[in-house]
């Protein structure tokens, strides 16, 4: 499933914050920089989709939904609101057919300010990226916004799931 020209693997990233350029945008950047050891071909800030996001007729929309669909490894990110993801994200997510939507491996990614939605991407967001035909390495991923820059907040988690990552993309290569 890597990109034929290159043989690196397709990541992408989708960012459900109502804010441009967020936390929630790092965070999911860097996760998906270390687990895939390259650059997402595509990163969907949501919020920059404007009123497209709602036009089910939107040739941009479609092309990304096609590309997230298309990619190995795909790390879906909100910040936590009312202990689950964003309707923004719900937006995008709706446009993907169920069970072939997406392809790969998907990531749940949350960003909160309190550990006690710590439970929230396995309990919200995996459940649909399953339904989406995505496969998901692990358990998902909780990150408080307070330490979303310090990649000792992020270490147990990576250690645990990078070999899975790398173990399936070797696969598919």
């Amino acid at each position: 499933m890597s990109d034929s020209t290159t043989g690196r693997p397709r990541v992408a990233v989708v960012v459900g914050n109502p804010k441009p350029a967020s936390r929630t945008l790092t965070t999911a950047l860097y996760v998906a920089r270390e687990l895939s050891g390259v650059e997402p071909a595509v990163v969907v800030d949501l919020t920059t989709l404007g009123s497209g996001l709602l036009d089910w007729s939107s040739p941009q929309v479609a092309d990304l939904v096609t590309r997230v669909g298309a990619s190995d490894l795909v790390v879906v990110a909100s910040p936590t609101y009312k202990g689950t993801y964003t309707g923004l994200l719900k937006l995008f997510l709706d446009r993907f057919p169920a069970r072939i939507g997406l392809r790969g491996l998907a990531v749940p990614l949350l960003v909160g300010g309190s550990p006690h939605h710590a439970l929230a991407p396995e309990l919200t967001l995996r459940p649909i990226l399953t339904e989406l035909g995505a496969t998901v390495p692990g358990r998902g991923l909780y990150v408080l916004d307070t330490e979303h820059d310090d990649p000792d907040a992020y270490e147990h988690w990576l250690s645990a799931t990078r070999p899975l990552v790398q173990t399936w993309i070797e696969k598919a290569a």
